[in-house]
């Protein structure tokens, strides 16, 4: 039997033993429970920081990417940043961000190219209703030049008419650029009848100095005449522009292998290799032309000429510099474009410069034997004045392993001199006016080709004689033959 002191010492003893697994079990859990707060602790720094992050990567894609990719998409050479932490590249977050910015320049693109679609539908009617006012001023001053024959009026009225004409070839650039048709169709033409009348409508067309070294009658198809035109101009233009007054621009008209070059030579300030490389893609016309980058305002000749060269099949160089220390600009015309004109019959404008070769009935059936090797050829020496060939020549030697012997060589019969012509120091005006009037029928009747109408119809349009213009004596001329704008 169990006595009373027993069971109470046994109680109390199970009960100190519950207290101490009762007390470890609650320092247990106060253990887990203060882990878990530090856990949590860390944790919640760790979201703070990360979302700092974020917020600082956000900031900087607003404040730094962001704008760098729109300017990115009209200046090639800006960097747009990366990451402001490196290592969130290549992270869900980085590649988040980067989407951003692909999803930016797309929809900028996309948004640029529609806006400028809409300005550059825009200038096509301006420019088509300008169009249209200058040839109706143009038949006005021309009914004007017809119409009286008061000399200083007729000077006057001629350098309104330039004027007017260099007023279109602006105009004309502007609507090419913007998508529109040239505006003009010719019959097929000399092509060096195309060079100078793109000369005609430039301010400083007195400065250029063309060479003709292709063969009598080549010529341009009638659809490649007026781009050819304005290619011309256009180059002629930004050689006259940066270069000095003083000085000349050369154009050498060629043959090639494949078929024409037109080379233009100025001795201006030339460019940079950047500015040639940017030049040379605007002429490529292989990539979409945007009115916002041409400059403010617009600089649109190398413009326009991508644009035809793309249309037209034409190719223009510009990537090395000219001899004379500036831009050399390479006009190549293709076989499929060119033709041939007997210039007995339709001969090239008067003011066109003749060309320095003879024409191919003129040839000998056999080459002399001093020309045989390519060393020299006396016909270009006789009837043209040429002094492209030197006057001596390689004398062909027996095969005894010698070199050839320089030898003297004569001219052939050289034309017999005309004899000079006394010069009136006084012209009348009844003499000027006589001698204008000859000029303009001559004009009319070569416009008049173009119109349909006969040569004897186009003559009495322009019954009334005038004064000629002494300040651009040639520049109406060239414009009336091929280089002006066709009514």
């Amino acid at each position: 039997m169990i006595e009373l002191p027993d069971l109470v010492t046994g109680g109390l003893a199970v009960g100190v033993l519950s207290a101490l697994a009762l007390g470890g079990l609650l320092l247990r859990a106060q253990r887990q429970q203060e882990g878990q707060r530090a856990e949590i602790a860390r944790l919640r720094a760790q979201l703070d920081e990360t979302a700092r992050a974020l917020a600082a990567e956000v900031e900087h894609l607003a404040a730094h990417r962001l704008p760098a990719a729109a300017r990115q998409l009209t200046h090639a050479s800006v960097a747009v940043p990366g990451p402001l932490r490196p290592q969130t590249s290549g992270t869900p977050l980085g590649l988040a961000l980067e989407h951003v910015l692909d999803a930016l320049r797309a929809e900028l693109a996309s948004q640029r190219t529609r806006i400028d679609a809409a300005a550059q539908a825009g200038m096509r009617g301006a420019t088509r209703e300008i169009q249209a006012a200058l040839y109706r001023l143009q038949d006005a001053l021309r009914g004007l030049q017809q119409k009286y024959d008061d000399p200083e009026l007729t000077q006057t009225l001629f350098q309104l008419d330039h004027e007017n004409e260099q007023s279109l070839r602006r105009a004309q650039v502007a609507a090419v650029v913007c998508g529109a048709w040239v505006g003009l169709a010719r019959e097929e033409s000399h092509l060096v009848d195309a060079v100078t009348g793109g000369q005609a409508r430039l301010a400083g067309y007195h400065r250029v100095r063309v060479h003709n070294h292709l063969e009598a009658g080549t010529a341009l198809v009638s659809h490649a005449v007026e781009p050819v035109a304005i290619i011309v101009a256009e180059l002629l233009d930004n050689a006259l522009r940066h270069s000095a007054p003083d000085t000349d621009v050369v154009v050498n008209l060629e043959h090639v292998h494949h078929g024409v070059c037109v080379t233009v030579d100025d001795a201006g300030v030339g460019m940079t290799h950047d500015e040639r490389a940017r030049a040379q893609r605007l002429v490529a016309g292989s990539d979409p032309i945007l009115l916002t980058d041409l400059g403010d305002p617009p600089r649109m000749g190398l413009a326009a000429i991508g644009q035809l060269t793309r249309q037209f099949d034409l190719g223009v160089d510009l990537s090395s510099p000219s001899p004379y220390g500036g831009v050399r600009a390479v006009l190549r015309v293709d076989s499929h474009l060119l033709g041939h004109i007997d210039p007995d019959v339709r001969p090239p404008a008067a003011s066109a410069p003749r060309s320095t070769r003879p024409a191919s009935r003129e040839e000998p059936a056999e080459r002399p034997a001093d020309t045989a090797h390519g060393y020299g050829d006396d016909r270009a020496e006789v009837g043209t004045g040429s002094a492209h060939h030197d006057d001596s020549a390689f004398e062909e030697q027996p095969a005894t392993g010698a070199l050839p012997r320089r030898r003297r060589r004569t001219r052939a019969t050289a034309a017999p001199e005309e004899p000079a012509v006394p010069r009136p120091t006084a012209q009348r005006p009844e003499q000027a006016a006589a001698a204008l009037g000859a000029l303009q029928a001559g004009t009319a009747a070569a416009r008049s080709t173009a119109d349909g109408r006969t040569a004897d119809e186009a003559a009495t349009d322009a019954e009334t004689p005038a004064e000629p213009d002494h300040t651009a004596p040639n520049d109406h001329e060239l414009t009336d033959h091929e280089g002006g704008t066709a009514r």
